[in-house]
């Protein structure tokens, strides 16, 4: 199944001509989540990090719906009355029926309304809610899924709000419901049931079922139209969940995903394309320091190399100043996140180092939160002491009791290079250690007091090369803070960095081949890549975090913003509505590699001139001149016939979708389409 780009965009209905001026001061956004402010995974980061921009723009009609979580609250959330008057009469006239709904700003940046759900409160109501779901979608949820109730108890009740906020409203209301995951995702099923005027959006972050295949070790990408997914989602036990999930998306008016490769997975699992892909971005304001990166990088480096002589206490025999700092961060889920190829290239490296007579050492983090037992720190010390002196002396009585024994009878003094083989030589110099940290980092832990934004900028590379990762947050925040890293083209960001940049790896981006590759062969590459940059001077990594830290414009949600506008608008220069667009390559050319580049320590290196030269790779999708309407005069003699074939079939509409993370004027466009859509549509 070949990885060809898809359209992005659909058309809702044959409306005609957009009305440019439609007021938005009486449409109202709802943007509902399990994760509003309430941090589990990847989905926290995209609200919290956009909802300045959609609050900006949306101003006092912009609402956040997540469930209420009394920890979180307290040092979250400031509880406040409700300022616009329907959504109070809303609130009160749930709370008097058996609800507890509460209304707040989320205390980030921007200052977002939120409006959370108790949904524990209304427990009571879970059989009966249960039974009505069975009668209208045939989804039975069985009790001991706990994960499934709560997104029962959240779905209703979200429906509830949306329809009594409806009901309350003395004008036909203008309400634009965002629905993220399958989570928040029966609310939108019970809306369209109940036939309640409200416009309609859904964005899968990942699927389902994509997340579990690939933790089983399936060849998942290949097979994508082989599976019988009704089948693969019983054997999992989770065809409850992925009924929802289906459910959402094909009630949603308008469906989105994050990233092409996950577009792709979704049409065969979920059996439906989506309409436009809305790309992840990040605050990069809060990442930026301008030209103190380096010394950023540099103080941290040395909060970590003190971690690093203390965990090594006792057997510290690598030159700190030769020592190169990896990682790796994220779920604990081994293969999904190419854990079990990290360590497999790690292995390959060790030799590479050793048989190259390399003097670089190489620390390699993995940070990813597990079961863990907690222990009294005086205790754990000693347990730790005790067991590592017992090990030894097993070690000594295993490998060296009868050489010395031998020696002995002989009467000779032991000769130590004839007890240890070419195995214990091999251990005693090895070019890697690997330090396990199973909790997520902050700067009040007792081992490794480091927020993780400050350990990120002291390493020298993060290692991502996961099998499954929708879109990737971790190399976008390593991108922003101008560490390098090695990402997958079977993540959203590897895609999305090697549609823009003529040759990602000369910016510390590298882009390793999981799709059509072996795992051997992508392990070979992985090495490879690793090798490369443990040859690298100490200048030349210096040049590559400059080049990195150029790239987080394309990052920047105010970019994304535009450049999801000017994707919406791509299927006017395509020959046919129905022919799928192939990806776009730079049409300019790659800077030499930074590895290569200088052999001479002392080469005068311009930053000015350097950045000017990456700024003209750099491919700005935004930057292309558009306008509402397509001008057959803008176009080429070549793309006339195509052109005006098209607007025939198409008629006056015009083909676009919505998503909340679209800049305004996007929104002016296609916002009147969705508010008047019909509910039988």
């Amino acid at each position: 199944m070949p990885l060809a780009r898809s359209l992005s965009v659909t058309s809702l209905s044959g409306l005609e001509e957009w009305d440019e001026e439609f007021d938005l001061e009486d449409a109202v956004l709802f943007e509902i989540a399990w994760e509003v402010a309430n941090k589990v995974g990847g989905i926290y980061t995209v609200i919290q990090t956009k909802a300045r921009l959609t609050a900006e723009e949306w101003g006092e009609n912009y609402f956040l719906v997540g469930p209420y979580v009394e920890s979180n609250v307290r040092t979250q959330v400031e509880l406040i009355e409700p300022t616009n008057p329907i959504l109070k009469r809303t609130i009160d006239k749930m709370n008097s029926s058996g609800c507890k709904v509460y209304f707040g700003r989320w205390l980030i940046e921007g200052s977002p309304y939120v409006v959370l759900i108790d949904v524990a409160f209304t427990a009571w109501s879970l059989d009966r809610w249960k039974t009505e779901l069975w009668d209208l979608c045939a989804i039975g949820v069985p009790w001991f899924d706990r994960e499934a109730n709560d997104a029962v108890l959240f779905g209703f009740l979200t429906a509830w709000l949306l329809g009594e906020f409806a009901a309350q409203s003395e004008d036909p209301p203008h309400i634009v419901a965002h629905f993220h995951e399958w989570l928040a995702g029966l609310g939108l099923v019970l809306c369209r049931e109940r036939q309640l005027s409200i416009a309609t959006i859904f964005t899968t972050h990942a699927t389902l079922l994509g997340r579990y295949l690939c933790a089983g070790n399936v060849d998942f990408y290949n097979n994508l139209a082989k599976f019988n997914v009704d089948k693969e989602a019983g054997d999992r036990q989770i065809y409850h969940r992925y009924c929802l999930e289906r459910a959402a998306t094909h009630c949603a008016h308008v469906f989105t995903t994050v990233s092409q490769i996950t577009a792709i997975e979704a049409e065969h699992l979920l059996k439906r394309k989506p309409d436009v892909i809305t790309p992840n971005g990040l605050n990069v304001k809060k990442f930026q320091a301008v030209h103190e990166f380096q010394n950023l990088h540099a103080q941290s480096k040395n909060r970590i190399q003190e971690f690093v002589r203390g965990h090594f206490y006792g057997q510290l025999d690598f030159n700190m100043d030769k020592c190169l700092f990896l990682f790796i961060a994220g779920r604990y889920e081994f293969s999904n996140k190419g854990a079990d190829l990290f360590l497999e290239a790690l292995a390959r490296l060790n030799y590479l180092l050793r048989v190259n007579h390399s003097d670089v050492t190489v620390i390699a983090f993995f940070i990813m939160p597990a079961r863990t037992n907690n222990f009294n720190v005086e205790t754990l010390k000693g347990q730790a002491v005790r067991k590592q002196l017992w090990d030894t002396a097993q070690t000594v009585k295993e490998r060296f009791g009868k050489k010395l024994y031998e020696s002995l009878l002989h009467g000779q003094l032991p000769d130590v290079s004839k007890m240890l083989d070419k195995e214990d030589f091999t251990i005693m110099k090895r070019a890697i250690f690997i330090i396990f940290h199973p909790e997520f980092l902050s700067s009040t832990s007792p081992l490794l007091p480091m927020d993780y934004e400050e350990f990120v900028r002291g390493c020298h590379i993060g290692v991502f090369p996961s099998y499954y990762e929708p879109w990737g947050y971790t190399p976008a925040e390593c991108t922003v803070m101008g560490i390098p890293s090695i990402s997958t083209n079977l993540s959203g960001f590897g895609c999305f960095m090697e549609e823009h940049i003529a040759d990602p790896s000369a910016y510390g981006i590298y882009i390793l081949d999981r799709r059509y590759r072996g795992v051997d062969e992508s392990c070979n590459q992985l090495t490879s890549y690793l090798f490369q940059f443990c040859k690298q001077s100490r200048r030349q990594r210096i040049i590559q975090r400059n080049r990195t830290e150029r790239l987080s414009d394309l990052l920047d949600w105010n970019i994304i913003y535009l450049h999801v506008t000017w994707l919406l608008r791509r299927p006017f220069l395509m020959p046919s509505s129905s022919v799928p667009p192939s990806p776009a390559l730079s049409r300019h050319s790659s800077p030499r590699h930074s590895e290569g580049e200088d052999n001479d320590e002392d080469e005068r290196y311009d930053e000015d001139v350097e950045a000017e030269k990456d700024r003209l790779n750099i491919r700005q999708p935004t930057s292309l001149p558009f306008k509402n309407k397509l001008s057959l005069s803008q176009t080429t003699s070549g793309d006339e016939e195509s052109v005006t074939s098209m607007q025939s079939s198409l008629g006056s509409s015009i083909f676009m979708s919505f998503s909340s993370q679209f800049c305004l004027s996007t929104r002016k466009l296609f916002l009147r389409d969705l508010c008047n859509l019909k509910t039988n549509v």
